[in-house]
């Protein structure tokens, strides 16, 4: 019988059925109303900060500990992000703690997580510190122009976090140990040298602390690139190891991190400037009663969050693409770098723990920023197809 890719896919599928079908579906499905619940959880605490008058007095209290403005600004992001934080916090500790231990992707009591948690929203709150100092200088220097300002502000706060991530962020989360010599190491390098990668050492992340998801990645910029995988994902076999880590490496080759930080400057032109027309209107028509009317108040803050959530949903569906088209470039790249279809569909599979794999095309395009399970046992299934016989295919 000739091979059916087809055919070969559907008994893929047949393999998660029952009540782990059913609980992977309903895991993801959940998410798609997180999406919405949380745009609007962080539009009612920005409106409770601004109709309360909190914004205001926060405001006030930095103009007069500090004339700096470029310092009120920063000032004035910290607490306001914090204080955001604490109202939407009954929603995070749902989502991210409850919900992830009821469907068993977290292996965290609730003191380990909140830890993590704590560390998170400390460096978050520095990072947009910085990046809202650096969005209200241009802002006020350039009052009409300002959002072709942000969005260079954005992409190269974006760009520098991407750099140093690797090496000052991640290890304060887990910890990264050079891989043991075997049999996993030698084929992750040996495939990295044949494919121009620039990195001479393999990283073991031990993230099953945290979880049991597989992961892994090749992250940084500027000399501070890195192998890594998690301690998950070595447990399985050699070749389903070969299979993610040459998708990993496909998105060095295919220069995905500068063509999504090209996308981006493009998506934060398109925020920014929406945002400075419907700013100026929105301060006109709600800021007396809010005590917030001057561009200059650093209090504007909440505001242009409110406008940033309500275009981020429709938005949403785009980046989704971007990211997914990204992805299924890599899966291309990693049956051709790996040749081991079967195990990158088998592989598939197991993401299927926490990813719906079946949806519909539609459902795909709105939801998904990685291709569904479906959609790459089905890539794998057509690359076999198109190799069977080869003496390198595994």
């Amino acid at each position: 019988m000739p091979f059916d890719a087809e055919l070969a896919t559907q008994a893929y599928m047949a393999t998660l059925r029952g009540a782990a079908r059913a609980k992977s579906d309903a895991y993801f499905e959940g998410g798609y109303w997180l999406i919405l619940w949380g745009a609007l959880a962080g539009i009612l605490a920005d409106l409770i900060i601004l109709r309360l008058g909190w914004a205001a007095a926060l405001s006030a209290r930095v103009r007069r500990f500090t004339g700096k403005r470029w310092l009120q600004s920063f000032l004035f992001a910290i607490p306001y992000l914090l204080l955001a934080s604490l109202l939407i916090l009954p929603l995070t500790i749902y989502e991210d703690f409850y919900r992830e231990r009821q469907y068993g992707l977290l292996n965290q009591d609730f003191a380990a997580w909140g830890g993590e948690a704590l560390l998170g929203l400390a460096i978050n709150a520095l990072v947009f510190g910085l990046l809202f100092m650096g969005i209200h200088a241009v802002l006020r220097r350039w009052p009409k122009g300002w959002w072709v300002g942000a969005t260079a502000v954005t992409v190269a706060g974006l760009a520098l976090f991407i750099t140093i991530a690797p090496v000052y962020v991640q290890p304060l989360f887990n910890d990264y140990t050079p891989l043991p010599e075997g049999p996993v190491k030698s084929a992750v390098l040996s495939m990295a040298r044949a494919n121009g990668v620039p990195a001479d050492n393999v990283y073991l992340v031990d993230a099953s602390r945290q979880t049991d998801r597989i992961s892994a990645n090749v992250a940084g910029l500027f000399g501070t690139t890195r192998i890594a995988l998690n301690d998950n994902l070595l447990k399985q076999p050699v070749d389903e190891v070969r299979a993610v880590m040459a998708h990993e490496l496909g998105h060095y080759v295919l220069n995905h991190v500068w063509k999504m930080l090209i996308t981006l400057t493009l998506l934060a032109a398109t925020l920014f400037l929406i945002i400075s027309r419907a700013l100026p209107w929105m301060l006109a028509r709600f800021g007396p009663r809010w005590g917030v009317t001057s561009m200059d108040d650093p209090a504007i803050l909440p505001v242009m969050m409110i406008i940033a959530a309500v275009i981020g949903l429709p938005m949403q569906p785009i980046t989704n693409s971007i990211i997914r088209t990204q992805e299924i470039e890599a899966d291309r790249f990693g049956l051709n770098a790996a040749r081991a279809p079967d195990a990158f569909a088998t592989t598939a599979m197991k993401l299927s723990q926490y990813r719906k794999i079946e949806p519909g095309p539609i459902e795909e395009i709105l939801f998904f920023d990685h291709p569904s399970g479906h959609t790459r046992v089905l890539t794998a299934m057509r690359w076999k197809a198109e190799h069977l016989g080869q003496a390198d295919v595994r």
